[in-house]
């Protein structure tokens, strides 16, 4: 297994760069925070300078700008830019004073500034003098490795590595098949990117489609490994021809501007690209340049030249794709814009060639990652067999209903499910009523009550099944929130949601004598893309689950592309997991791993103030699996009452989450900009320190409280660590050591005091910051594909594994050969082809009984673990007969889904009257 991974060679030298560095500088900085502070009036941080569209703006225009600092709005000492050579005053005086001007309103007096003419004067009662450029020799490949063994990279490195790597790379073309790719820079917010420029062309139902190859560069760490790692990932770039919105629907979609320097030439000309934004202002009620877009300033620099408007390019993105002289611009495609005719993904091949021609570009300063290999051949667990069943066709699909039906026997625990089904097509009703009793190996069902009653029932070996089925009618429209936005959105929503609980509440035939599940059928989110807030599916999931009941959807059959019988299937089967009705096949590790162990999955639900009920939250979802007891014992653990509750209990618990409030619409919640990880696996606080650590000693409370309740048996504690560090910061990588757990500022501890036969394993996927490396298969024949299994390094006390999935056998096998980015003869159409491209999962075993854990807890005649044992069972655990592999373990897939549930709403007027009435 070959990862797009490299890390500083440890044979070589460190990887040191001459670079030209600037500061803001106090003068400069003082003036800059006086602008701002005039030009913004009102601000919440006059002293805090919006750089972005200034660095932007300089990224894109000043000739051998690599990198920007972090943090130089606050502080005129720190470092600001980083370049190849000194960009001469001519330049970065005009650049500068033109983006101070533009922080004034267009309706604003703005003739005081005049920065670019006192950056310029002589005179020193006026002046305002650009800082000096200093010289410094920068260490690329500066490292800090802590006490766990973790190497981490320099801070500015995670900018700065990046954006050299890519203009290096730059600077060579890419050579496949006949074709030659020119890549040009794009500056991207944790890492940099090469797009291929011009865009390929791809003809298709008599249009051209246009795309382009795409590499993604990013800084990354890995547990307890003594080098940092750069990630190269590559993807298709798929460019709009056609927007099929109108202009109040587009929210904001990424244009790059291509267009040459207005200044004599620099060491990288030509090699970058503008990031811009483009959506609609319902301020100004027009399309306009958004998120500190630089391309409203480029034209007060560039009197020559036109630039595109941003009604313009809507209208006409094709035309300016081609370029107008010398200016192009592209808009990055999103589905939501209408469809397109190239495939995502690359194919393997392609990957391979792209990694061989990064790993060239890049020798001798860093190397290539060594190869993985399997640690084992126990790839799955016990599995029926999918082709070549025994005993004949059917058989493996009657095993299967028989599973089905002893989970969901023992979930129900006698009492009888009542399903309501609330159709909007006859065909739909039809197939959700069909496959039911396929599932579960039951015949017809029988019809209850008259003829006009459409009312079924199943009964048989501990399971009775009560359906009744009915129109969904108003249910599913569209929620009426009100336009009036002096209102927070949250309120407005709120006081959708609250009107459509009570239409299902008059509607609702009492609430169910056993366990209640509702399939409703509704329109795709696509639907209501004019007001997102529109879309009533999580209006109906709270008003069934205040009925106790949960919920699930299915579209309607012409916003799908699946088939009919395919959807109801995954509809039920959906239903199933929610009742607990799942239970985990059993392993195939062997005798090292507990026979009554049980597993417990921690997932964090972090709302922001765009989340789905647009109100913030943080809830902390613990579920516990233990498979030893029988199918369905599936657990969550409720908070309040600090026990164990039934999955189902749990899903219905969530839905009346409720998160104290600073005021609905407050910029200080978790809704913040700026809001997530950074780049190393940190939280960024968006909130005010003192609310964020106690939200987080307030979550390591709840955690090390589920630690007691599971020390009762053997424990496999399942976390991903790209989640859970937003609450447990000591789960970053740098914090991590061998069997060791650390909470808030105390030192860490050995795991085992939290439980003698516990074991912590992390798990992390590639997220949107690249984190784990894109990879694929090769042997020594120079063939190239995928392959599933565990796969690690040779040495033995290594506790990180990658876990790569078989392809599910619903994706459509493609030819071998497929080149998209330089089409055959006979592969003329490859471009339209969508490459499915399996993720690797991360597999990091953090605490588990070796030899030193079991010493130190005075256990040393008991036999050691084997991590990579550990790995393969949480591998394993990704598997399950009724699902494709998954994209993490099943009990952590649990604790995500639970998710789904925890939707607060704010308090209405209504509610806010009748609580204060006496």
């Amino acid at each position: 297994m070959r990862v797009a991974a490299y890390e500083p060679d440890p044979f070589d030298e460190p990887w040191r760069e001459d670079m030209r560095v600037l500061r803001l500088g106090e003068d400069l900085h003082t003036e800059l925070t006086r602008i701002h502070a005039e030009a913004g009036k009102d601000s919440v941080r006059p002293d805090r300078l919006p750089v972005r569209r200034l660095n932007s703006l300089l990224h894109a225009l000043a000739p051998g700008v690599i990198a920007t600092g972090r943090n130089a709005g606050t502080e005129g000492r720190l470092p600001w830019l980083y370049a190849r050579e000194a960009v001469p005053p001519e330049v970065l005086a005009p650049v500068i004073g033109t983006w101070a001007a533009g922080m004034y309103r267009e309706d604003d007096d703005a003739e005081g500034v005049d920065l670019e003419e006192r950056l310029r004067s002589e005179d020193p009662a006026t002046a305002v003098p650009l800082p000096r450029w200093e010289n410094e020799t920068v260490d690329l490949t500066e490292t800090v490795t802590s006490a766990g063994g973790t190497a981490e990279p320099a801070a500015r490195l995670y900018s700065l590595l990046p954006e050299w790597i890519a203009f290096r790379l730059a600077a060579r073309t890419f050579r496949t098949g006949g074709s030659t790719l020119h890549f040009r820079v794009e500056s991207a917010g944790n890492g940099a990117r090469l797009v291929s420029w011009p865009p390929q062309r791809y003809e298709r139902r008599g249009r051209t489609w246009y795309y382009s190859a795409c590499l993604k560069i990013t800084v990354h760490t890995v547990p307890f490994t003594p080098r940092f790692r750069v990630h190269v990932s590559t993807q298709v770039r798929r460019w709009a021809t056609r927007l099929d919105v109108r202009p109040h629907q587009l929210g904001g979609a990424t244009v790059l501007l291509d267009a040459p320097l207005p200044w004599p030439g620099g060491p990288d000309r030509g090699h970058r690209l503008m990031v811009n934004t483009l959506g609609y202002d319902r301020r100004l009620k027009d399309l306009a340049w958004r998120h500190h877009s630089p391309a409203p300033l480029a034209p007060k620099l560039d009197i020559v030249r036109k630039y595109p408007e941003p009604a313009m390019l809507f209208a006409h993105p094709e035309r300016w794709i081609n370029g107008s002289g010398d200016v192009a611009a592209g808009i990055v495609y999103h589905p939501s814009i209408g469809p397109h005719q190239v495939g995502p993904g690359l194919m393997p091949r392609e990957r391979a060639e792209l990694d061989s021609w990064v790993e060239e570009g890049l020798r001798p300063l860093l190397a290539r990652v060594p190869d993985l290999t399997r640690v084992t051949r126990s790839n799955t667990p016990s599995l029926l067999p999918r082709s070549g069943a025994r005993g004949g066709p059917g058989v493996r699909d009657a095993q299967l209903a028989l599973q089905r039906r002893a989970a969901l026997a023992r979930a129900l625990n006698g009492r009888p499910l009542e399903v309501e089904v609330f159709w909007q097509s006859p065909e739909t009703r039809a197939a959700i009523l069909a496959e039911l009793p396929k599932l579960i190996g039951f015949p017809a069902g029988e019809r209850m009550g008259s003829a006009d009653d459409d009312t079924w029932q199943w009964r048989g070996e501990g399971v009775e099944i009560h359906v009744r089925a009915r129109p969904a009618g108003p249910l599913a429209d569209a929620l009426p929130v009100s336009r009036e936005r002096r209102r927070p959105r949250a309120v407005r929503l709120a006081e959708a949601i609250e009107g459509r609980c009570r239409l299902v509440a008059d509607g609702a035939v009492g609430r169910p004598d056993g366990a209640g599940v509702v399939i409703a059928e509704i329109a795709g989110r696509e639907r209501f893309a004019a007001v997102s807030e529109s879309d009533p599916k999580h209006a109906l999931r709270i008003a069934w689950a205040r009925q106790d009941r949960l919920s699930q959807f299915v579209n309607l059959p012409d916003d799908t592309e699946s088939g009919l019988e395919h959807r109801a299937r995954w509809t039920w089967l959906d239903a199933f997991r929610q009742l607990g009705a799942i239970s985990p096949p059993a392993h195939r590790v062997g005798a090292g791993i507990p026979g009554d162990l049980q597993y417990a999955a921690l997932w964090l639900v972090r709302h922001t103030r765009k989340g789905p009920t647009r109100c913030p939250v943080r809830r902390l979802v613990a579920v516990r699996v233990r498979p030893g007891d029988g199918p369905g014992v599936i657990d969550g653990w409720d908070t309040d009452r600090a026990e164990w509750v039934p999955y189902p209990q749990l899903l219905l618990m969530l839905s009346r989450t409720v998160e104290p409030m600073e005021g609905a619409g407050e910029r200080a919640d978790l809704g913040g900009p700026g809001d997530g990880a950074d780049a190393r696996g940190g939280l960024r606080p968006a909130t005010r320190p003192g609310v964020e650590q106690h939200r987080q000693r307030e979550t390591e409370r709840q955690i090390r409280a589920l630690l007691f309740q599971l020390r009762d048996r053997p424990t496999l504690l399942l976390a991903d660590s790209g989640n859970l560090r937003q609450c447990w910061p000591r789960l970053r990588n740098g914090e991590l050591d061998r069997d060791m757990l650390g909470f808030g500022v105390e030192p860490a501890q050995r795991h085992t005091l939290y439980g003698d036969d516990l074991r912590v394993v992390l798990v992390r996927d590639a997220n949107a910051r690249e984190e784990v490396a894109e990879w694929y298969a090769h042997d020594d024949k120079d063939r190239v594909g995928f392959a599933e299994g565990v796969w690690g390094t040779t040495e033995t006390e290594s506790r990180v594994f990658a876990s790569t999935a078989s392809t599910p056998h619903t994706v459509a096998k493609l030819p071998k050969g497929l080149m998209k980015l330089a089409p055959t003869a006979q592969g003329r159409t490859a471009p339209g082809k969508t490459a499915w491209n399996p993720g690797q999962l991360e597999i990091t075993v953090l605490g588990c009984l070796s030899e030193k854990a079991l010493a130190d807890s005075g256990r040393e005649g008991d036999l050691p673990d084997r991590p990579a044992e550990w790995a393969t069972l949480t591998h394993q655990l990704r598997y399950h007969d009724d699902y494709p592999p998954l994209a993490r373990p099943l009990p952590l897939h649990l604790a995500r889904l639970a998710g789904q549930y925890v939707l607060p709403v704010v308090r209405t007027r209504e509610e806010a009257t009748a609580s204060s009435a006496p």
